[in-house]
């Protein structure tokens, strides 16, 4: 069963709310859960409203089905001088080689150690006991997007010119070994039009070929359109009765003037385009024979009532 799940997107997909609701979902299910961000944002923090992410795990919500969300901002950097310590057992020496910017100018012009030192925090945070079990069961990270998602993920290959020995390769292999596992599956979150789409479709053909396992397709803030196929069929061309336009004007208390009845008739004709492009979008999607989540868009906006109302989307 997956304990690792990454949820990754183009960017303005909502990934990160997604990767939120995610973690809320498996916490509804009793399941004690990290959620973890790697990119700096503290996107996290903002969507439940409390103070910045340190870079400690701190409880930030409680779900309804007895579980928790505990979540942690990786700092590369941070991350660096743990590993330093951990493996070198620099101590002192480490904070003083970050004081100097030693660290930062590591991790900068080596960004395959940095995406080492990213995941191999999540690496541990996924396989570490407490009295006897594991510390969380699950894990949700809110990974980079989809550009860059199957790079950050293949750390073998972004390590292959810094070491071919040693703590930092071993390190690499392990988490490949446990990316690669059924513990982890790979979760990409999309919008139904068509950049996000494409760079969807390419992200599943890269991770696949590096033999990583893709989990859902995640169709994100999907609109339900009030017209029948019928009515959009003749929307497309143009061709709704002006006299039902009228009548509909009118029963809304509106103006039924031409102007008016004519303005109806272009929106009307402008969404079922929009409708059109949607469907042939989504038939892009269920060709890749992938499990397919879609998650309605919650015109209010997102705080933690509509995280909780996404994540029991996710969990149904």
């Amino acid at each position: 069963m997956a304990r690792l799940h990454v949820v990754t997107g183009k960017g303005g997909t909502g990934k990160t709310t997604v990767a939120a609701a995610m973690a809320l979902s498996l916490a509804d299910q009793g399941k004690r859960v990290l959620l973890v961000e790697v990119e700096g944002r503290q996107g996290i923090a903002q969507l439940f409203d409390v103070p910045p992410l340190p870079y400690v795990e701190r409880r930030i919500a409680h779900g309804p089905g007895g579980g928790d969300v505990y979540a942690l901002a990786v700092d590369a950097e941070a991350a660096l001088l743990e590993y330093l310590d951990m493996y070198y057992h620099l101590g002192r020496a480490g904070k003083a080689l970050d004081k100097v910017g030693a660290i930062d100018f590591v991790t900068t012009i080596a960004p395959g150690l940095r995406d080492v030192l990213l995941t191999g925090k999540v690496y541990e945070a996924t396989r570490r006991k407490s009295h006897g079990r594991l510390a969380y069961d699950a894990v949700v990270l809110d990974a980079p997007p989809t550009g860059r998602i199957a790079p950050f993920l293949n750390v073998n290959h972004e390590v292959a010119d810094l070491a071919k020995v040693g703590p930092i390769r071993n390190q690499a292999d392990a988490i490949m070994g446990m990316l690669r596992s059924d513990v982890t599956r790979i979760h990409l979150v999309t919008l139904l039009e068509e950049m996000p789409v494409q760079e969807t479709l390419d992200a599943v053909e890269q991770l696949e070929a590096l033999d990583l396992r893709i989990g859902s397709i995640v169709v994100n803030m999907v609109r339900n359109s009030p017209l029948d196929d019928d009515a959009l069929a003749l929307a497309v061309k143009e061709e709704l009765p002006a006299a039902e336009l009228s009548k509909g004007l009118r029963s809304a208390g509106a103006s039924s003037s031409k102007a008016m009845v004519a303005t109806l008739a272009a929106e009307a004709h402008d969404h079922a385009v929009r409708v059109g492009l949607e469907r042939e979008n989504r038939d892009r999607i269920d060709a890749l024979g992938k499990q397919v989540t879609q998650l309605p868009l919650l015109p209010e906006g997102i705080d933690q009532g509509a995280l909780f109302d996404l994540a029991e989307e996710l969990r149904a």
